[in-house]
């Protein structure tokens, strides 16, 4: 897929599932500044793909198959694969039902092609009108997905974490360990975890999202509990390879007195409650400052590391510095 002297190859991934009676329109939305278009039927029951064979006629597209499903994570992974193997610069990853409007393409990949950032996606909480228009149980099950995912990545600054309007520049994505990734709706998420523990740059893109009054294929009320564990060892893996396994520094040492610090003092405090309460007697108040000055040293210490968490977040764009390697990377 050589565009030698027209700048930046750029692909767009559309996984399909039921999405027969949009697709069409999206695909037609999509502009010429896209090279090269990857559907991927994931064992789509109504054959998204050989719907898209039988009456797309642009030369653009090209139609990746399923035997078995296997989520809208593994369907945009095996595009992005296509994608890096027919050389594209920049991949856009776009849903079939219609809710984006593939116009923005261009406003999508900005921010990679000027060198600003490695990974962008859309942002449908930018604009406080376009909240209207959006179902509140998603903005309420959005806004908790949101702040998991800002603890769990440590990109304390995005929003909307579900959304799946995103693009990445090829280098980053080579580093990336496609297979690890979560395949199904986690996806978006993971991918947001596993760009934080090489340092990729993030930036938003606002947008406005369709509602056509189709149901959502993602049950926010079940993603939240499913999504809570996942993002907690998200948490814990970022947290030690950022803090301990590729660097320490004077966060690392906060984390790990402020948990000890405030665990003993719970500790403390808890055993002689309990204590007081079987004998009926009031502790000393030397007893409560025991218990009470390591839960405040530790709290302390906690907000501490907190905020050089929320500090450290990446600023220079992963894909200059790949972009000085001579070596190829191999497709993950």
């Amino acid at each position: 897929m050589s565009d030698a002297g027209r700048g930046p190859v750029v692909a767009v991934v559309v996984p399909c599932y039921r999405t027969r009676e949009r697709i069409l329109d999206v695909l037609g939305g999509i502009g010429r500044e896209v090279s090269r278009i990857y559907v991927v039927d994931d064992c789509c029951p109504e054959r998204t793909g050989e719907w898209v064979e039988q009456q797309c006629q642009d030369e653009r597209v090209r139609v990746l198959r399923h035997e078995r499903r296997r989520g809208v994570g593994g369907a945009t992974i095996s595009g992005y694969r296509r994608a890096l193997e027919d050389g594209a610069s920049v991949i856009v990853k776009l849903d079939g039902d219609g809710q984006m409007d593939p116009a923005l393409i261009r406003r999508v990949v900005g921010p990679i092609v000027s060198g600003e950032a490695d990974y962008t996606k859309g942002n449908r909480f930018f604009r406080l009108d376009d909240l209207r228009e959006m179902p509140a149980v998603r903005l309420i099950g959005n806004s908790i997905l949101s702040f998991l995912t800002k603890v769990s990545t440590g990109y304390w600054g995005i929003f909307d974490p579900t959304n799946g309007y995103t693009a990445i520049h090829h280098l980053v994505l080579r580093e990336l360990p496609l297979a690890k990734i979560s395949a199904g709706y986690f996806f978006e998420s993971d991918l947001l975890f596993r760009l934080g523990t090489i340092r990729a740059v993030v930036a938003e893109v606002p947008m406005t999202a369709r509602y056509g009054g189709e149901p959502s294929s993602l049950n926010v009320s079940r993603a939240v509990g499913e999504f809570l564990g996942k993002h907690g060892v998200n948490l814990c893996k970022r947290v030690f390879y950022t803090y301990y396994l590729r660097g320490f520094n004077i966060a690392s040492i906060e984390l790990l007195l402020g948990l000890a610090a405030t665990a003993f003092g719970s500790s403390i405090g808890a055993y002689h409650w309990l204590r007081s309460s079987r004998l009926a007697m009031d502790a000393s108040s030397g007893t409560v400052m025991l218990a009470a000055l390591p839960v405040i040293v530790g709290v302390q210490l906690l907000l501490a590391f907190l905020s050089y968490d929320m500090q450290n977040v990446p600023r220079t764009p992963l894909h200059r510095r790949l972009a000085d390697d001579p070596l190829p990377r191999p497709v993950a």
